[in-house]
């Protein structure tokens, strides 16, 4: 809104006026905002959760073992984040954006879904929350529009990168191409010739590849906003976990965003040109502020919780925005967390239900996800069954050092991704 307000008085030469067309200008002031709105509004959130006792209520202590000190605290601090980002968007950003739609839609869908199962949780008594097949169902859903959109809207395109050889066979040149187009391209990690483009894939489909590229894009679009959505809701089992590790991923997120948007840096790393996706560094700048924000009182011990209300959100958005990008299947690196807090509970459910088949009780880890692992006691384990990794960890750390040591291992993994742009 401020955005076209300021461009509309840039016509009448009021000073300053030009400087929103700025994007570093906007992202900055985004950024600000965000964290502004979060500490702000974040306060007035937990007084009000406080005295409406709308609380977590008595964790397992088997599982967690400061479950009996956060008895009290507010959840659904989601909504925090949820706001501290939409402000600030919808203030700063082009609402034209067809890239700023998907992402305030994404934000708003997963937003209410989590809503719903912290609600049920909460008001209604019932731990389980929303059945699992209504988030299934949910998630899909979304990935299905915005996979749907980007194939079918005609402002969802890009300028394909090229590399020129020269005369003397010593230099290649990249260039984009004059006219964007649809693309299905996107980009393979640590490969030379980087792209991988879907049609490809299913060229065993003659004539039909295009079409069936495509359908094979939405389906990929599906699986990562679901796949990342899961992961950051399973990350969510520390104070502080799951935003800290939003947060990096975001930064990472924010500058392939800003170099896919420069046609200059985007010749200069030979990435796809991806005309519009500016706006997205205003959309994860504010996303950004606001995980930085929540942790002002999400950090240990927290004084409120984001269930499943941020969770939720937080994966969808991370997944939406590498699959604008082109940078879906750099995830597996970047929200490596994310990926691995999935497989744990993956191999721990199936493990069991095989070993549970024979007749025995065998467990791989300790608990699940991973890092539940590493801050339970012995004396916690349950006596009827074997564990395979019984002495790993060698003994329980307290959760803000776990943490944190997740924190550390996820800027590494963000570190490696960026990398990526250079090294092949």
């Amino acid at each position: 809104m401020l955005y076209y307000l300021f461009r509309f008085l840039e016509q009448f030469n009021i000073p300053g006026a030009h400087i929103w067309s700025y994007i570093s200008f906007r992202a900055l002031l985004a950024l600000i905002l965000s964290l502004i709105i979060s500490a702000w509004f974040g306060e007035k959130f937990i007084k009000w959760m406080k005295r409406r006792n709308i609380s977590e209520t008595a964790r397992d202590i088997e599982i967690d073992p400061f479950g009996e000190t956060k008895k009290g605290v507010p959840t659904m601090g989601g909504i925090i984040i949820i706001v501290s980002i939409l402000i600030p968007v919808l203030l700063l950003g082009r609402m034209r954006n067809i890239y700023l739609i998907l992402m305030i839609v994404t934000t708003v869908w997963l937003g209410f879904l989590g809503f719903m199962d912290d609600y049920i949780k909460i008001f209604r008594k019932n731990k389980e929350g929303l059945k699992g097949k209504y988030k299934i169902v949910g998630q899909v859903s979304i990935g299905f529009i915005v996979g749907l959109v980007l194939w079918l809207s005609p402002d969802a395109v890009v300028r394909e990168n090229m590399s020129i050889p020269q005369k003397n066979q010593q230099e290649i040149v990249v260039k984009h191409q004059t006219e964007p187009v649809k693309s299905l391209q996107t980009t393979i990690p640590f490969i030379k010739n980087h792209n991988l483009n879907y049609s490809d894939v299913m060229a065993f489909c003659g004539k039909y590849k295009v079409a069936a590229g495509w359908i094979l894009f939405v389906i990929m679009t599906i699986f990562v906003v679901t796949a990342v959505s899961n992961g950051a809701n399973l990350n969510d089992g520390m104070d502080g976990m799951c935003a800290g590790n939003s947060a990096i991923v975001g930064v990472a997120l924010l500058i392939f965003a800003y170099v896919s948007s420069h046609i200059v840096y985007a010749a200069y790393f030979d990435i796809m040109y991806i005309p519009g996706s500016q706006e997205l560094v205003v959309f994860l700048s504010a996303f950004i502020g606001a995980m930085i924000g929540f942790l002002w009182y999400n950090a240990f011990p927290a004084q409120v919780f984001m269930g499943d209300t941020g969770s939720l959100t937080i994966g969808g958005i991370i997944g939406v925005c590498a699959v604008i990008i082109h940078k879906e299947l750099l995830l597996p690196i970047l929200c490596g967390i994310f990926f691995i807090e999935s497989l744990s509970v993956i191999i721990q459910t199936q493990w069991f239900k095989i070993q549970k088949r024979k007749g025995k009780r065998v467990r791989v880890f300790r608990s699940t996800p991973i890092h539940d692992t590493f801050r339970r006691l012995d004396s916690q384990l349950d006596p009827t069954s074997t564990y395979l990794l019984k002495g790993w960890p060698h003994r329980p750390f307290h959760e803000s050092k776990i943490t944190i040591r997740f924190w550390i291992t996820t800027i590494i993994l963000a570190a490696i991704t960026i990398i990526t742009l250079k090294v092949r």
